[in-house]
């Protein structure tokens, strides 16, 4: 019964979060991923709840190292916050399954991509279990443009929803007034 007052403690840091009982589940990704066609500047649609993104105009783009690490860099219209990551790919047979890091101290943190055309939209998955008996999910779609067409979205929510993520979840990015800076 320790574990229940240790997820006790736990909840209430998920309150933004969308948990769940059971372990992370493994949806499928995307088949024959590439990581060349990936890389570049995405605009995040709408996701799931997540406490460490607030705020408008969130983007990222991502870039090869020299040393074949992936940079990550999140920005959004907040404060002008912005934050570096290094992705990897943790597997290189299923180079659709990252791991991403934004800190030394922080643990590696699943992304997944289910799916990707690469050149207007991408589905991502994150799942982080807690002792296995419980599971926070992460979801986020991405466009290569701040407003895909309703087409576009409709068919990127339905991955989603075979993932098993409720679309009613989902909540929109606003990418309205934003900056169109290159980062």
């Amino acid at each position: 019964m320790w574990w229940l007052y240790l997820l006790s403690l736990l909840l209430p840091l998920l309150s933004a979060q969308t948990y769940h009982w059971g372990p992370c589940p493994s949806p499928k990704v995307q088949p024959g991923f590439s990581l060349q066609k990936y890389l570049g500047r995405w605009f995040e649609i709408t996701k799931l709840p997540a406490s460490f993104e607030s705020g408008k105009c969130i983007e990222a783009n991502y870039a090869l190292r020299e040393d074949g690490t992936i940079q990550v860099l999140n920005k959004q219209m907040w404060r002008g916050r912005s934050i570096e990551g290094t992705a990897v790919v943790t597997d290189p047979k299923e180079p659709a399954k990252l791991g991403v890091s934004f800190s030394f101290l922080s643990p590696v943190g699943t992304y997944w991509v289910l799916y990707t055309d690469y050149t207007s939209i991408a589905v991502v998955y994150s799942c982080t279990d807690i002792l296995r008996v419980s599971h926070v999910d992460y979801a986020w779609i991405l466009a290569r443009s701040r407003f895909p067409s309703e087409e576009t979205m409709r068919n990127a929510t339905e991955i989603l929803e075979k993932a098993g993520v409720k679309p009613c979840e989902l909540i929109p990015t606003d990418q309205t007034g934003c900056l169109d800076d290159t980062m």
